[in-house]
């Protein structure tokens, strides 16, 4: 049993839908577009973070 009733098998086949629509390009360019984007996400919460301690 998978995550809410779906099993691996239809996992899988999810996932292949989804190469063979988008291509290996578009979802490895899409994977790095997020990557930076949480990479940036991180980086301004412990600026902030860091802002937050020279204040007190």
């Amino acid at each position: 049993m998978g995550f809410g009733g779906i099993s691996i098998w239809q996992l899988l086949i999810i996932l292949l839908i989804v190469v063979v629509v988008f291509g290996t390009k578009r979802i490895r360019a899409s994977g790095g577009d997020l990557g930076k984007a949480l990479k940036s996400f991180r980086r301004a919460l412990d600026d902030k973070s860091d802002d937050k301690k020279e204040d007190k």
